[in-house]
C-alpha cells in the first residue's frame, strides 16, 4: 500500500496537469492498485500498470444500463432476479480468471514465504476444507469461483469509496488551510521520525490525520445510507412506549448521511471540525450516530484497510502538495438538494481542477454569474526527496 501511495505522489508531480483534469480519476486508480496488491498480492513496476486498471475504469464509468440496473437492483431484488439481472456481469470472467490462476501459483509455492493477502488466506480455507458456521446450519464449500466472488466484492466495495474518502478529505483541508497547516506539521514530524518511510504503525500514531478523516467521512460519508434485511420480527426501541415493530423480511433502510448532519446529535453539523474526533471527544461520539462504514455485525469488514489506504494516500500527497478549494457563495439548498450536489459534484469538482490565478478564476465567476464549483489547487511545498 505505501508503494501504491508513492507511486500516486510522484505521479501527480511528474503530471501536474492530473490537477486539471483527473483527480478523482486518480484517486481511483491508486485504491484500485492498492486493493489489487492486497487480495492478489499484484506489485506492479507503477500503479498504471495494475492489470485491474482498465476493468476498475469500465466497472465505475456510469452508463445509462449501468445506472438502470443499480435502480431495479436497489428497488426490488425480486424483479432484478427475476429480470435476469446482474451488476458487473461483464467482469466476472476476468476475475474468476485470475483468481483461479492465483490460487494455482500459490497452491503450488507450498511452503514459501507467506504474503499475507487475501489470496494467501483463500488457499488456507481450501486446506481446512468446507466452513461451517455453528450459529447456522450453513455450510460452504470454498471453491475457486466463491472465493472469485468475495475477492471482487472486496475489489468493487473498496474503490470507489475510498477514492471519494480521499476526495472529500482533500476538499475540506483545502477550504481549511488552519487544518491543513497542522496536519502538514504533523506528517513532517513522522517522516523526520522514521527516516522518511512510512509504516502502518507510523500513520496508526498520526492523531490529528485520523481526526481529519473521521470528519471528512462524517461530512461525506462515501454511502448515504445502509440496507439491511430483517430476518426475525423485531422492536426497535424509541423515545416513545412500544418502540416500531419490524416483521420479518422487511428491508431497512438507514440514512447515513442524515444522521451524520443531525443537528440534534451534532453542534454545528455543517460545519468542518476535527476536534469532535480528538483523543479527547471521540469517545464521546455514539457508535450509532457516526456510521460510514455502518456498525453491528454486519459492518464492513474492509473498515481498518479502508482507513489506512485513506491514510497513506493523504499522507504522500500532503508531504508533496499544499491544497486548495476556492469557492464563491451560491444559494442555499435544502437537505436534499445539497446531497444530490455532491453527489454530482463528487466526480466533477476533480475534472474541474484548475492551476490560474486569482484574477482568471473571479472572472470566469463574474461570466457564469453564479457559484462556481470547487477547484483544488496544488501548491509546491519546500522541496525534500519527494516534494515539488
Amino acid at each position: 500500500m505505501d508503494r501504491s501511495a508513492r507511486d500516486f505522489a510522484d505521479h501527480l508531480k511528474h503530471h501536474p496537469e492530473l490537477w486539471t483534469t483527473g483527480v478523482y480519476d486518480t484517486l481511483s486508480t491508486f485504491c484500485s492498485a492498492a486493493i489489487g496488491a492486497a487480495v492478489f498480492g499484484i506489485t506492479p513496476e507503477s500503479i498504471f500498470d495494475s492489470p485491474f486498471l482498465n476493468m476498475a475504469q469500465k466497472a465505475f464509468k456510469p452508463t445509462f444500463w449501468s445506472d438502470t440496473n443499480l435502480v431495479l437492483s436497489n428497488l426490488s431484488l425480486e424483479l432484478s432476479q427475476f429480470l435476469g439481472i446482474k451488476l458487473f456481469k461483464e467482469h466476472e470472467p476476468l476475475f474468476i480468471n485470475a483468481i483461479r490462476k492465483v490460487l494455482e501459483q500459490r497452491r503450488q509455492e507450498s511452503g514459501g514465504t507467506a504474503k499475507h493477502d487475501f489470496a494467501e488466506l483463500c488457499v488456507a480455507l481450501q486446506r481446512a476444507g468446507r466452513i461451517r458456521d455453528p450459529q447456522l446450519p450453513l455450510e460452504l464449500e470454498p471453491t475457486d469461483e466463491l472465493l472469485a466472488a468475495q475477492a471482487f466484492f472486496f475489489f468493487i466495495a473498496g474503490v470507489e469509496p475510498t477514492a471519494s474518502a480521499l476526495f472529500a478529505t482533500l476538499y475540506e483541508l483545502g477550504r481549511h488551510p488552519e487544518h491543513q497547516q497542522r496536519l502538514h506539521q504533523e506528517i513532517d514530524e513522522v517522516f523526520a521520525a522514521n527516516s522518511g518511510e512510512l509504516s502502518a504503525d507510523a500513520v496508526s500514531r498520526m492523531e490529528f490525520l485520523d481526526s481529519v478523516v473521521c470528519e471528512a467521512l462524517r461530512l461525506h460519508p462515501p454511502v448515504g445510507y445502509l440496507k439491511r434485511l430483517c430476518i426475525r420480527d423485531s422492536v426497535l426501541p424509541t423515545d416513545d412506549a412500544g418502540g416500531v415493530h419490524v416483521k420479518c423480511n422487511t428491508r431497512v433502510y438507514v440514512p447515513v448521511y442524515e444522521a451524520h448532519h443531525d443537528a440534534k446529535i451534532w453542534e454545528h453539523p455543517d460545519l468542518f471540525q476535527p476536534a469532535r474526533f480528538s483523543a479527547e471527544n471521540k469517545r464521546l461520539v455514539s457508535e450509532w450516530t457516526y456510521l460510514p462504514f455502518g456498525r453491528g455485525a454486519r459492518e464492513c469488514i474492509g473498515r481498518r484497510y479502508a482507513a489506512l489506504q485513506v491514510k497513506a494516500g493523504l499522507v504522500h500527497v500532503l508531504q508533496c502538495f499544499s491544497v486548495s478549494s476556492r469557492t464563491l457563495p451560491c444559494h442555499p439548498y435544502s437537505r436534499q438538494q445539497l446531497q444530490r450536489e455532491k453527489g454530482r459534484s463528487a466526480r466533477g469538482v476533480s475534472r474541474e481542477v484548475a492551476q490560474r490565478s486569482q484574477e482568471a478564476y473571479a472572472s470566469e465567476a463574474m461570466e457564469e454569474g453564479h457559484g462556481v464549483r470547487p477547484r483544488l489547487l496544488p501548491q509546491p511545498r519546500h522541496c525534500t526527496e519527494h516534494r515539488l
